[in-house]
């Protein structure tokens, strides 16, 4: 049996998270007091495999129910029970954004600024977000983009217990880390193609550009041991339960030079068999903010 906790900041998506767990077949209930996942739990487990699919949408509107969340999961360490928690999370402007649009109350500031609201909640969540298996950062994700990572995890295809998902993610320091990252690198120190008038205008999945990163020796030598410890990584990972991975690749803009490790990581995973994804965050914001001119 599959059982996933959905939880996260008010407005990252939740909603839209158990609609979409709910067509890939998934027995789905929104905002069920925690104290009652036990009893819920053993419910399904007697059911002879008739609901072998269960996701719950356990969230700071349980109120003081919400704290009964962590001895529920107790439990389930106790009796061997397997389960997974998907944090959805967003940074706070767009948080804020989505509030306004909707016309929505914050369930911790129902009469008072909505970023006070958000900030209790992203305190109250903290711990569980460090337990969750998979977080996703819906900030620039649409409707239809959220729904393909979840298929990708979620659908038959993504249960498989020993395999990795792995996702390979540029982006610009200066837009900030992106909130999902397991891992984050810094290439920072490596010569800036942007100050080169004739690459600037290009981005890292240019060859003119690659070809310049990857002329310095130590941009050879950090991938070859970025590419060392992840692989290292990986099986320690999947031994915790941990079945997605994001490994953030960062320069000052996120257009030249993490895009070029990021796509070089990322083939080099995907020759060596691992099921591997790329997104470049942050690799057209120069040129939508008038950075960069073509």
């Amino acid at each position: 049996m599959r059982f996933v906790i959905i939880t996260g900041l008010s407005g990252a998506g939740k909603s839209q998270a158990i609609r979409c767990l709910e067509d890939l077949g998934y027995f789905c209930v929104d905002n069920l007091p925690a104290t009652l996942i036990p009893k819920f739990a053993d419910a399904c487990s007697q059911t002879d495999g008739k609901i072998d699919k269960i996701a719950l949408v356990i969230d700071i509107r349980g109120g003081k129910f919400f704290d009964d969340l962590f001895e529920s999961l107790k439990y389930f360490n106790d009796q061997g029970f397997k389960y997974e928690i998907l944090f959805l999370d967003a940074n706070d402007e767009t948080l804020i954004k989505r509030f306004k649009e909707s016309r929505r109350k914050h369930p911790l500031a129902p009469d008072g600024r909505i970023l006070n609201g958000i900030t209790m909640e992203r305190n109250r969540l903290k711990e569980v977000k460090d337990r969750a298996n998979n977080i996703i950062d819906t900030t620039k994700l649409s409707t239809r983009e959220l729904r393909d990572k979840l298929t990708a995890i979620y659908s038959e295809e993504g249960q498989i217990e020993n395999e990795l998902m792995v996702t390979v993610l540029s982006f610009g320091f200066k837009y900030g880390i992106p909130v999902d990252s397991d891992l984050v690198f810094d290439v920072r120190f490596l010569p800036n193609p942007f100050y080169i008038p004739e690459l600037k205008p290009f981005s890292g999945n240019d060859k003119p550009v690659k070809d310049y990163v990857f002329s310095f020796e130590e941009t050879n030598i950090f991938t070859d041991k970025l590419l060392d410890m992840v692989t290292f990584l990986f099986p320690h990972y999947l031994k915790e339960g941990k079945r997605q991975l994001i490994i953030s690749i960062g320069c000052t803009g996120g257009r030249h030079r993490s895009v070029s490790i990021a796509n070089e990581t990322y083939q080099r995973l995907q020759n060596c068999g691992y099921k591997v994804n790329i997104d470049h965050r942050d690799i057209h914001e120069d040129i939508n903010k008038g950075g960069v001119k073509l």
